[in-house]
Parts: C-alpha cells; sequence; structure tokens
C-alpha cells in the first residue's frame, strides 16, 4: 500500500509500506493492506511506518525505530489521515 505524510513545509515521506501505526483521537490504530476506507483525527504522537526501504530524500525526518529492523517514526502535533484502495494521505504539522 501506498502512503504519503505531508506537513505544510515538506513531504514526510511517500512510499510502499507494509502497515502504519497512528495516533488516533480514540488511542493508536494500525492500518494493513486493504484496511476499510477510513477517515480520522490524530493527536500528538509518533507516525509509525513499517517499510523494508526508505528513499534517502525522506531519511532526513523519520527516526529509526529499534523495535524492529524496519520501522521509522515521525512526531506529530496534529493531523487528518485519508486512507482508501491501499492509499493513504496524512497531513500534519
Amino acid at each position: 500500500m501506498n502512503i504519503k505524510i505531508l506537513t505544510p513545509e515538506f513531504v514526510i515521506f511517500e512510499g510502499e509500506v507494509d502497515s502504519i501505526l497512528v495516533p488516533g483521537k480514540s488511542g493508536q490504530f494500525q492500518i494493513f493492506k486493504n484496511h476499510a476506507a477510513i477517515v480520522s483525527s490524530l493527536v500528538g504522537g509518533k507516525v509509525k511506518i513499517y517499510t523494508d526501504k526508505v528513499n534517502a530524500a525522506f531519511e532526513k525526518y523519520l527516526t529509526k525505530e529499534t523495535e524492529t529492523k524496519n520501522a521509522y517514526s515521525y512526531e506529530i502535533k496534529n493531523g487528518v489521515l485519508e486512507f482508501s484502495r491501499n492509499n493513504g494521505i496524512i497531513l500534519c504539522e
């Protein structure tokens, strides 16, 4: 599935991922391939991206997580997530 993370200033990440873990208003939730369509507000916390490959241009924005070899995170203050047909976009600050 393809995920894009955008802030007003930068494209933080764009690419294929195995799953993402996001801080929803009612708690964290994870999205995998073929997840039902969803729109959700996000609160402050880490957006975790589980992927085998990160483009070098995006590595400067992401933090490598130690829990697994293919997890990266980005700290957000708030935002919104839209996911449909294996394509997702996160607008955040």
